[in-house]
């Protein structure tokens, strides 16, 4: 797409179903009626879901369901997130530069600030009133007829330190459990656990918010990691650093915290101290939900239980969700991680690494493609070190295949021809055993390997496929020449001059 002016400002999730509904293929909008249960994901898979979802699916438009079967009037929303180019678009950029992007707006972060009034609190549903119940109030979706329950997968938390008070965004898989009753998977080391633990630990319960139905820049804000944003970083400032102005909060109605006040949907509550349940009791089913590795891992016997108090909503609210293992999430965990190993390389090697992409196969967070610019014998040697920091910054990633910066890391067709032709398995393969990974994939468990201890312990593996550097003139590629081919080709598509356009464009 040729772009001739400024993209109008994105500040929240209407504004961004605006800024695509005149793009080509971007948008689809149903109004024939749908089962929010297995129903609705199911017809997306074919849709536009993508990822690790199971074959047949593909990356396609967002998708809006307008009749929601026992939802009247409810709106729901999946995948605006499901395609780099849809998403680049919405954060200002290209496909190829919206990391570099992130690593901009991390170091020119924005914090946001609190208003009065706000678009999510026009409806107000209090817990406390005898018809209240979530379960018919909101359409949570189900992925597959064996999920633990109803889930919210766009489900922004915030909650704040109880001894510093500084506020943190993460998103979780939150299952609904009753009319007022929802639980919270956290993996291990998420800051608002943290912050949870804390709270139990004095005997209290934490107060948080749930956001849903937001601007793109928020929750993709929100997926940034630590050493990126250590505990106590507010990642709502990255948002504010990619739009540049503050996100907007505003106080809570029956809790003492902030909601983001232009989200479409807001659950407030507490996270209960010394409770725990488990995600299926209500269905026995013995999985949770489908995860981005692309499996239905087991349902958790004992999660953090929150107790809802209020439910606060636009008019006509539109409640936004996800696939779980589509490319939705490759797009909210994976351009992050490009962007924490962009910064960190470039600190640690300027100039030297050049891109990195956060495949899809690995749901964003296991597999890393990282192009490198080789300019001397040295960097042989640069190339697996600049791998080692990648490791080292994001500790979930699993394998990192190293290329020249004459492959496209966004193709896998040609990172898997420079694995073929540039790399022996016998000399170019690094193993580095018992490192921490993710417990959601289920290869890194005892039962896998015996050699591992624990579940979410991993071996990591670098696969160097560059060239060496003495070797260089045998790996040129045949160099053809450099024509604008659409003259001859009017009715074909080529987005990746029409991104070099816009990425040249002031």
């Amino acid at each position: 797409m040729t772009r001739d002016a400024p993209e109008p400002l994105v500040r929240d999730l209407r504004d961004a179903l605006a800024l695509i509904a005149d793009e080509p293929g971007a948008y689809l909008e149903s109004d024939h009626p749908v089962d929010p249960q297995a129903e609705l994901a199911g017809v997306y898979r074919h849709v536009g879901a993508g990822g690790t979802v199971a074959r047949p699916t593909r990356r396609g438009p967002a998708m809006m369901f307008t009749d929601v079967a026992g939802y009247p009037g409810a709106r729901v929303l999946v995948g605006l997130l499901a395609d780099r180019r849809r998403v680049a678009r919405l954060l200002g950029a290209t496909p190829d530069t919206v990391a570099h992007r992130l690593v901009d707006a991390l170091e020119a972060p924005v914090p946001p600030v609190v208003v009065d009034d706000a678009p999510v609190q026009e409806v107000v549903h209090l817990a406390s009133d005898p018809g209240f119940d979530i379960r018919t109030l909101l359409p949570a979706p189900t992925n597959t007829p064996t999920d633990a329950a109803p889930y919210f997968c766009m489900g922004l938390l915030l909650a704040s330190d109880p001894d510093t008070r500084r506020s943190d965004v993460t998103i979780h898989r939150i299952a609904v459990q009753g009319r007022d009753e929802l639980s919270i998977f956290f993996s291990p080391g998420r800051h608002i656990d943290v912050f949870r633990a804390k709270a139990e630990a004095a005997g209290r319960p934490l107060p948080v918010t749930i956001n849903m139905g937001l601007d793109p820049a928020v929750v993709v804000g929100a997926c940034f990691e630590a050493p990126a944003t250590p505990l106590g970083f507010d990642e709502l400032q990255v948002a504010g650093g990619l739009r540049g102005e503050p996100v907007e909060l505003v106080r809570a109605t029956t809790v003492d915290e902030h909601a983001i006040a232009r989200a479409e949907i807001v659950i407030e509550g507490e996270l209960l101290p010394g409770v725990r349940v488990a995600e299926d009791q209500h269905t026995g089913t013995g999985h949770a939900m489908p995860e981005f590795p692309g499996y239905a891992g087991p349902a958790h016997p004992a999660v953090p239980v929150m107790r809802v108090t209020a439910v606060t909503t636009r008019e006509r609210p539109i409640l936004q969700t996800l696939v779980g293992p589509g490319e939705e999430h490759t797009s909210l965990a994976g351009i992050p991680t490009e962007a924490s190993v962009l910064q960190a390389v470039e600190r640690s090697m300027p100039g030297f690494v050049t891109q990195v992409h956060a495949h899809t196969a690995g749901g964003g967070k296991l597999l890393l493609a990282m192009q490198v610019r080789k300019r001397g014998p040295r960097d042989d040697g640069m190339a697996r070190h600049a791998a080692l920091v990648a490791f080292a910054t994001f500790r979930e990633l699993k394998n990192v295949i190293v290329v020249d910066d004459d492959v496209d890391v966004f193709d896998t067709d040609d990172v898997l021809w420079a694995m073929t032709t540039r790399m022996q398995g016998s000399t170019d393969i690094v193993v580095i055993p018992g490192v921490a990974g993710h417990v959601l994939d289920p290869s890194q468990q005892p039962a896998y390997d015996a050699a591992i201890p624990a579940p979410g312990v991993t071996s990591k593996t670098l696969y160097d496929a560059t060239a060496p550097w003495v070797m260089r003139a045998e790996f040129a590629r045949a160099r053809f020449a450099d024509v604008d081919p659409r003259p001859w080709a009017p009715g074909l598509a080529f987005p990746y001059l029409d991104d070099a356009v816009a990425g040249a464009a002031p």
